[in-house]
């Protein structure tokens, strides 16, 4: 599996790993043919419904549409049909918030019955079953009392389709550059087609989607003349080329130690934020530090080895044949090791039973990847064609393998940080929320924290925040995490 996948999400970003199935489901010559654009029925037309969802005591009424935009080509010729659910409420001066999931192949569905939208499907935490009742309820920690929200789905997620053969398809949709443009577009079109232009305006991206999110922006605000008032990224994979190198640089170790050392005192009941500033100061100061000596000092691998050995809970003889560098995937499998289960790159306290425990390596998909399909496409499909009554007979992918296969890397490599910083100089009233959960291996907070850290401080250092929680990638499965979330969100907004 490529090493970007985001399935709120990013697979495998920070490591190679088997965390997307190995082989992708095989397809028959009638899909073929439809996937190549040639013979595709008519989107139903837009359709919405009214519904309502309980906020803190008080009943917010608002009106749920499922819709499409057309992407054209530079000719005018339609080449795909993007889908969006987007949650509105009568009132002046309501902002609008576009949210993108990642991967590159995942649907907006995590965003929407996980985080932030009026309606909820519990997923992604220790002890979620695939096969649970996939029922919607009133999701506590939405948006929605402050914000519209619009839901979109790339081309190839989602119902959102090509209307071109695969190799232009390849071209058109699945690739960097023009993976910005396009989506730049839906929102432009969106908030042309809904007469929000003049509305205050926010991008939620996460995972891969928290890529997108500085580059989306950037390119509003220079190519097209829409100004985000604000960002809120959601776990987001900001620089690919962080985590290469770990022979020499002591980048990569440091980016995941922190993560795996909240892991272990989320275990024993010790996750505070003070006990995680003892962390980040050891990992900022004497673990780089000694990762530099090297063998010019020989203490310094003993060093490390007993520090990093307490903070990690593991056994000392792992971490020393380890040097104190802990590769994801091999901590995943060594602290759950003695029970037979394997921990979850986007959340190392979620786990699974290991399928071949005995193989020298894991040779399953991530328990969290894995388990969270069921769910979320059952209950979104439902939502979509019998609640709202959209109906539509094509394939929901919440995540699709075959959009990541054909995806071209290519000027993903350097990140997103160019543009977060371009679109924060250029306009001096933008606000930046970045958000991680503690646990999370595939995007690490730390990253996050080194990245902003480095920034040039433009006006108001607080107009880019970095904020963590307990939890992993999505720790927004977490009541209390999700609740956190939405007050420094509200915060955010209450801004402008």
């Amino acid at each position: 599996m490529a090493a970007v996948l985001a399935a709120c999400l990013t697979v495998g970003a920070f490591a190679p790993a088997p965390s997307f199935a190995a082989d992708a489901p095989a397809k028959d010559a009638k899909a073929s043919h439809a996937d190549d654009g040639m013979d595709l029925p008519p989107f139903p037309a837009d359709k919405s419904v009214q519904q309502s969802v309980e906020i803190g005591g008080r009943t917010v009424r608002y009106q749920a549409t499922v819709g499409s935009l057309p992407v054209r080509d530079a000719k005018g010729k339609v080449i795909a049909d993007v889908m969006y659910v987007a949650y509105t409420v009568p009132g002046r001066d309501r902002p609008v918030t576009f949210a993108l999931n990642g991967g590159p192949g995942a649907s907006s569905v995590y965003l929407n019955l996980g985080a932030l939208g009026p309606k909820h499907v519990q997923f992604g935490a220790e002890g979620d079953s695939p096969s649970d009742p996939a029922t919607l309820r009133d999701n506590p920690g939405t948006w929605l009392d402050f914000t519209d929200l619009v839901f979109i789905d790339p081309v190839g997620t989602g119902f959102s389709r090509a209307r071109v053969p695969e190799d232009e398809a390849k071209k058109q949709f699945y690739a960097t550059d023009a993976d910005i443009h396009y989506l730049s577009r839906v929102v432009y079109d969106w908030l042309v087609k809904n007469g929000r232009m003049t509305s205050r305006k926010y991008l939620v991206g996460e995972s891969y989607g928290g890529f997108r999110g500085p580059r989306i922006t950037h390119y509003l605000q220079t190519r097209l003349g829409v100004a985000m008032n604000g960002m809120v990224l959601v776990s987001p994979y900001l620089d690919p080329d962080a985590s290469k190198d770990g022979d020499l640089s002591p980048l990569p170790w440091m980016l995941t130690l922190p993560s795996i050392a909240a892991a272990n005192l989320e275990r024993q009941g010790k996750l505070t934020d003070a006990a995680m500033a003892d962390v980040i100061a050891y990992t900022r100061g004497d673990y780089v530090t000694d990762l530099l000596k090297g063998r010019s000092d020989p203490q310094a691998l003993e060093r490390i080895v007993k520090r990093v050995t307490e903070l990690s809970g593991l056994d000392p003889a792992f971490v020393r044949r380890s040097g104190g560098r802990l590769e994801t995937q091999a901590y995943l499998r060594e602290v759950y090791r003695a029970e037979g289960k394997l921990g979850s790159r986007y959340d190392s306290n979620v786990t699974a039973w290991d399928p071949f425990p005995f193989d020298p390596e894991q040779r399953t998909n991530d328990p969290i990847l894995d388990g969270i399909i069921a769910p979320t496409t059952t209950a979104m499909v439902d939502f979509i064609t019998r609640t709202v009554g959209w109906k539509y007979d094509g394939r929901y992918n919440a995540l699709s393998y075959e959009v990541n296969r054909l995806w071209n890397r290519e000027g993903s490599g350097r990140g997103s940080v160019q543009e977060l910083r371009q679109a924060v100089a250029i306009d001096p009233k933008l606000q930046v929320l970045i958000v991680h959960g503690w646990g999370d291996l595939s995007c690490p907070f730390m990253a996050s924290v080194l990245i902003v850290d480095q920034m040039p401080v433009m006006g108001d250092a607080s107009r880019v925040q970095v904020k963590e929680y307990p939890g992993g990638h999505m720790f927004y499965s977490r009541g209390t995490s999700q609740a956190a979330l939405r007050r420094d969100v509200m915060a955010v907004y209450a801004k402008h």
